[in-house]
Formats: C-alpha cells, structure tokens, sequence
C-alpha cells in the first residue's frame, strides 16, 4: 500500500509543480477567409509566416471556394468559434476577409449584396466577440484585372457593405481592397502579372499590354466582369499517395509566394494601424 501512495505521489508532483509555473501571455490571430486568405492561393500563409512575432500563434482558416454564408454552413466557422474561445491566450484576433464568392452567379453559395452579406458579416462580429474574440474586418483583395488601363473593381460594392457595417458596429477594419487597388493601379496590367500563382500564358501576357486584360483559364472573367465559375479544386491524392497535389494556376485573383508576401505586408503595416494594441505583435 505505501508503495502506491509513493508511487502515485510521485505521478502527481510533476503535475502539482506545473500548475503553479505561470502561464505565458500571447496573442492568437485566426484567419477567417476565402481562397484568397488560404494557403497556397491567398496571402495568410505568407501573414503567419513572415509577419507576427514568436508572440503570436496564427491560424489560418483560410477556405477556398466560400462565401459568407458557405463558410458557416460547411462547419469552418463552427471550427473558427472553437480556436477563437479555445482559451490559453491573453487575447484572440479574428481577421475576416470574404466577399468574392458572395457575388452572384453561383445560387449555391452567393448572397444577398443589399440584405444576406452585411447580416452574415455582423453575425460573425458578433459571434466572434461572444466567444471571446477581438474581430477585424478586412475589405476583399482586389482583382487585378484592367480594362482601358484602369483597374477594373467588381469588388467596390462588398467593399462598401464591409466598410458600412465595420463602422456601424464599432470594428477595426483594414481596407485591403483600397490598398490593393491602389496598388495594382500604380503597377499596371503587365506588372500585377506577376503577383499570380504561376505567369500567365504568353498570348495573355501580350494582350495586357494594351492596357486590357483577357479571360486566363476558363474560370476567369472576361472584361468588362463575367460572372466566375469555380476555381479547379485541388487534385485528391494518387491511391498510392498519402499526399494531394496542388497545381497552381495564372488567374487575376489568386496570390502566389510574390503576390502574398507583397499583401502580407499591406495588411500588416494596415493592420498595426488598425489595431495599436496588436502592432508591436507584427512584423512588417
């Protein structure tokens, strides 16, 4: 019997001695978002990476393919409310960036610009703070298509609810679709090519030296904006691979390494602005 109490006090005392060591105080950010936050595709991977102190734990749940209302009922969200109230930290970030996929064209997964997509985007708010988050909102990247030279901005209108929404209930928001915008504007069309996941096919590259971007691949819009169909999933893996495969393609949306770390470093330094509290987290 005495050798189960010693051995059984010994079991414990490692345990009695932890709980009395204190707890580190960090940040968390959780990324929540469209394929242009994913990995891979979007500029969160490159945010975790390169732009957040050893202070910081980042999680990108980046999505591919979602909007604000596909987002929530696939169960990302559901994951999302779970890290966000998850506890440990002395503060939780929720960056929100979505609104591509919420534009018409795809009943499945696009919203109401006037009523749907401002509702979804304050229900986030609001369940975000209730877990225990400090949410942000992050206007749309923009696409870096052209049209006679100027930025062609299908975007503005989900911009525009974002921003509406961020000041009427009080959230920090980062204009990434201005700064974006801005930004591609001053590059060009040729230019912003190479902010995509691989370069474009030649006969797309010349056709943006008239100051006119054409259709790349088949999900792409045409100028003046056609609606888009879905970009190509990633391929399942081979019967004899325990890995998928990721085929990057030239679109005038998604970011490869180039396109996200430029971005990743516009929403860092807007973020910092965005949030004092956070900057001396972040890294420019």
């Amino acid at each position: 019997m005495l050798k189960f109490v010693l051995a059984a006090a010994l079991l414990t005392a490692p345990l009695a001695a932890h709980a009395q060591e204190p707890m580190f105080k960090a940040s968390k950010i959780v990324l929540v978002g469209d394929s242009t936050t994913a990995v891979n595709s979007g500029w969160g991977g490159s945010f975790c990476a390169r732009h957040v102190t050893s202070n910081v734990a980042c999680v990108n749940l980046g999505r591919g393919g979602r909007s604000t209302r596909t987002y929530r009922e696939e169960g990302s969200w559901a994951l999302a409310l779970k890290e966000i109230a998850a506890g440990g930290f002395e503060k939780t970030w929720v960056l929100i960036q979505l609104g591509h996929n919420d534009q018409p064209g795809r009943p499945e997964r696009s919203t109401d610009l006037a009523t749907e997509f401002p509702a979804n985007i304050r229900r986030f708010i609001d369940e975000a703070r209730a877990a225990g988050g400090t949410p942000v909102l992050v206007t749309p990247l923009i696409r870096r298509q052209f049209k006679d030279g100027k930025v062609h901005d299908d975007l503005a209108p989900w911009a525009d609810a974002i921003r509406k929404v961020a000041a009427e209930t009080g959230t920090p928001l980062v204009d990434l679709h201005q700064l974006s915008k801005d930004a591609v504007q001053a590059m060009g069309p040729v230019a912003a090519m190479r902010f995509g996941e691989t370069a474009p096919p030649p006969e797309v590259a010349a056709a943006a030296k008239s100051g006119t971007t054409v259709a790349a691949m088949f999900y792409e819009p045409a100028i003046p904006g056609a609606v888009i169909p879905p970009r190509p999933p990633a391929a399942p893996p081979e019967p004899h691979s325990a890995m998928a495969s990721f085929k990057p393609v030239f679109d005038y949306t998604h970011l490869g390494p180039e396109g996200a770390d430029y971005f990743s470093a516009v929403i860092a330094k807007a973020l910092a602005q965005a949030a004092p509290e956070l900057g001396r987290q972040l890294l420019p």
